[in-house]
């Protein structure tokens, strides 16, 4: 279990797991499957789930099927539950698409599904998202979790992200969100990437963001509902689908003009 837990941790999310994924995921699925957790993205369950961190390794938070966190579980149930996503013809964009996602987002018909990123061989579209190649009010959805976090220029990717949404749509736009902060912190100075790794939780994130996150997304013009789906779920629910309770999904809505 450990030398797997460190293959993993060694590789994910980098280029060379995803390459791998479509062999290992069938084998991990078969290896670990029991009735103790539940994967809602491929329904799906197993008697255990993966270890996964970089700080701090968290038991039983990496579904062998999927690949799936805690944080794309909580999406897809938020989606699948509060939303006519999975059934109302939408127009997608997805920024640097996750494995547990992708392939199945491109698969449902009722979805103009394009996924983008920077360098990612799994996307459709290779673009910087601080200059997005899609005109103003493009896109009925925007998906871009955990992203924010990385760019130095986070103001200007916003608002991108706001420009290429359509008036009434809807972007998740989840980020690591440290809750005890008030205020956003960065620090360039620091270069040792296992300092980099201790403090901001990646050596290649830019900050941690504190509360003030909401307000900066309200800020570009965002509508923000600051939603802890988690806590709407009950407690065997958390437990089975391995979700944290507190964590938030930023819900950001571009208001209809009038």
């Amino acid at each position: 279990m450990k030398a797997l837990a460190k293959l993993i941790l060694g590789l994910f999310p980098r280029t060379a797991l995803q390459r791998l994924a479509d062999v290992l995921l069938p084998v991990l699925d078969l290896w670990y499957r029991g009735n103790t957790f539940t994967d809602p993205i491929n329904g799906k369950s197993y008697r255990k789930f993966l270890p996964y961190g970089y700080v701090k390794i968290r038991p039983n938070v990496l579904s062998p099927g999927t690949l799936s966190l805690e944080r794309h579980r909580l999406i897809w149930l938020y989606l699948k539950k509060e939303t006519e996503f999975f059934q109302t013809p939408s127009k997608v964009l997805h920024m640097a698409p996750e494995k547990a996602f992708i392939s199945r987002l491109k698969k449902l018909s009722h979805l103009d599904y394009i996924s983008c990123d920077i360098e990612s061989p799994l996307a459709d579209i290779k673009a910087d998202i601080c200059a997005l190649p899609f005109d103003d009010n493009s896109f009925d959805w925007i998906l871009c979790n955990h992203v924010l976090e990385h760019i130095p220029s986070d103001t200007k990717a916003m608002q991108e992200l706001y420009r290429v949404l359509k008036p009434g749509g809807k972007a998740l736009l989840q980020v690591p969100l440290d809750p005890k902060r008030d205020t956003t912190f960065e620090d360039n100075s620091i270069t040792d990437k296992a300092t980099r790794t201790k403090i901001f939780g990646q050596y290649d994130h830019v900050r941690v963001y504190g509360k003030d996150y909401f307000e900066k997304l309200r800020a570009i013009g965002f509508r923000v509902n600051e939603l802890q789906f988690g806590k709407t779920l009950s407690k065997d629910e958390r437990t089975r689908y391995a979700i944290v309770k507190t964590e938030y999904i930023p819900v950001c809505e571009r208001p209809i003009e009038a």
